[in-house]
């Protein structure tokens, strides 16, 4: 049980590395590091879809996948 809490975390970890990344990099390095990242949160977040909306961390993932999805377009 523990290891799925910590692989899920680990998802949603690389989501947030991907994200510090495409800020600091433009163009197309940008762009990949984004479209990497959408896909980690998207990980953490299928993992987390049964989990209680109201867990803090979970909150903060869909306020951060929300935020990351703007930042694209």
């Amino acid at each position: 049980m523990i290891n799925e809490l910590i692989g899920a975390l680990a998802h949603l970890g690389l989501a947030r590395a991907y994200a510090l990344q495409a800020q600091s990099l433009q163009g197309d390095g940008a762009d990949a590091a984004r479209a990497k990242s959408r896909a980690a949160y998207n990980d953490f977040l299928s993992l987390w879809k049964d989990a209680d909306p109201d867990i803090p961390v979970l909150k903060l993932a869909k306020a951060e996948y929300a935020k990351l999805q703007r930042a694209a377009y």
